[in-house]
């Protein structure tokens, strides 16, 4: 496999991979998104946006497109892992559940029921690392892998 198709296939794999383990933290965890969190997923769809095509296709450029979504995540895990641990100040927004076609009162009702997400707290850890900081890890490495892959010199024989 050339690394023009095996690059992006890291990539979606890594992506995929990282996108259900943050719906599983949400849905089966109970662990609500912040705004940074959803930033992150963002880059994920955007790395499976260009890695999919760029495997298909064997593009270079495609390629190169979806390493540059990866490294955008890793540096908004990292963004995310400096807001929680109090490096730097973070986004003022919150979470809150889609309003179209409630009533005054049943959106009164949902605001004050919604869970309040806070970007500089963080909910979960691995090793004393959070969720973010594995996304800026996990990220940052498959991005350094892929482009390795994908610039690697065919060997002389």
């Amino acid at each position: 496999m050339t690394g023009a198709r095996a690059a992006p296939l890291l990539l979606f794999a890594v992506s995929g991979a990282l996108l259900l383990g943050a719906l599983a933290f949400e849905h089966i965890g109970g662990l609500p998104p912040c705004e940074m969190c959803y930033w992150q997923r963002y880059a994920h769809l955007a790395v499976l946006a260009a890695a999919l095509p760029a495997f298909l296709s064997g593009n270079r450029t495609l390629a190169a497109l979806a390493i540059l979504a990866m490294v955008v995540s890793a540096g908004l895990g990292l963004f995310h892992a400096g807001v929680e641990l109090k490096w730097w100040p973070g986004v003022t927004a919150c979470t809150a559940p889609p309003a179209a076609g409630l009533s005054q009162s049943e959106l009164l009702a949902s605001l004050m029921n919604a869970p309040l997400v806070r970007c500089d707290e963080i909910p979960w850890s691995l090793l004393g690392i959070s969720m973010a900081g594995w996304n800026a890890l996990i990220s940052g490495a498959s991005a350094l892998a892929a482009t390795a892959i994908l610039f690697r010199r065919k060997s002389e024989t």
